[in-house]
């Protein structure tokens, strides 16, 4: 296998640009494709995705990464467009997700169309991946590393005070700056939690091969939340289950290279992909 390359691009999206990277060994003829979908607070340069996508490139795939509208980043990996993450929401997120995959199907981004696709998902970004496939029933496989759950994260007091404020601020622990997030979020969420947005459902209706990833410590996505996902999977569903693993699997961004419990993510979700998408 060729020595993949990568090309750059940009997608017009709900809040501004899509920065999307594609990288593939082979870009004339079809191959299968996957989308990795970073999570909150996340984009396309972060910690793993690109790493893991520079080896399904090197294993035969157009691997494909995305900075969502909403995230808030430049081409830099800088947080310098809060003011699009500020009214970022999940409705949102499937609509610039759901343009990408368009332009992959139709040859857009530097490649030939795919022969199958396949989606990889982080944390907020494996619950929108499996919304993704139940809006594209051409979706071969889905691969969800420390998916959420539900997209409600607050209690109703939390939701109360919100709204009245309009705007509550969050800490980026590693950036220390502060993010806003205007009540935009809460009112897509109660508008749709019960239809487009209900990952439970998405879940329960998926029949295509799903491989669900989870570190059993997980403090941000309690490993509950994702029993309550396998509780309702249909037959094609695998799960991972990381003994002692966290949120990342201990991956840090910046990139500090691989830990025991990524690489064993990173082997499975590879062995998975090769199985189902040809």
């Amino acid at each position: 296998m060729a020595t993949p390359t990568l090309s750059h691009h940009s997608l017009p999206g709900a809040l501004g640009e899509i920065l999307v990277d594609v990288r593939a060994a082979s870009r004339d003829h079809p191959q299968p494709a996957v989308l990795l979908i970073h999570g909150f607070k996340g984009f396309k340069d972060y910690a793993f995705l690109p790493v893991f996508a520079e080896q399904l490139a090197r294993a035969g795939f157009v691997a494909v990464t995305a900075s969502i509208s909403g995230s808030g980043v430049d081409a830099a990996g800088d947080f310098t467009r809060l003011e699009r993450f500020a009214v970022n929401t999940y409705s949102k997120e499937l609509d610039d997700l759901n343009g990408v995959l368009r332009a992959l199907r139709g040859g857009e981004l530097a490649t030939a169309a795919p022969s199958s696709i396949g989606l990889v998902g982080h944390s907020r970004g494996g619950g929108v991946a499996l919304c993704l496939a139940r809006e594209n029933p051409e979706i071969r496989a889905v691969v969800t590393w420390a998916a959420i759950g539900r997209v409600r994260r607050h209690s109703d007091a939390e939701l109360a005070a919100w709204r009245e404020a309009g705007q509550i601020d969050i800490l980026h622990q590693r950036l220390r700056i502060r993010m806003p997030l205007r009540y935009d979020i809460v009112t897509d969420c109660l508008a749709h939690e019960h239809g487009r947005l209900d990952i439970a459902a998405a879940a329960a209706a998926l029949s295509r091969p799903w491989l669900q990833v989870h570190g059993r410590a997980d403090s941000t996505v309690p490993f509950a939340e994702a029993e309550e996902l396998a509780a309702v999977a249909r037959a094609g569903h695998q799960s991972h289950f990381v003994d002692d693993a966290e949120h990342t699997f201990g991956a840090t961004h910046p990139w500090g290279g691989p830990t025991p419990h990524v690489a064993s993510v990173f082997d499975e979700t590879a062995r998975f992909l090769s199985r189902h998408l040809e």
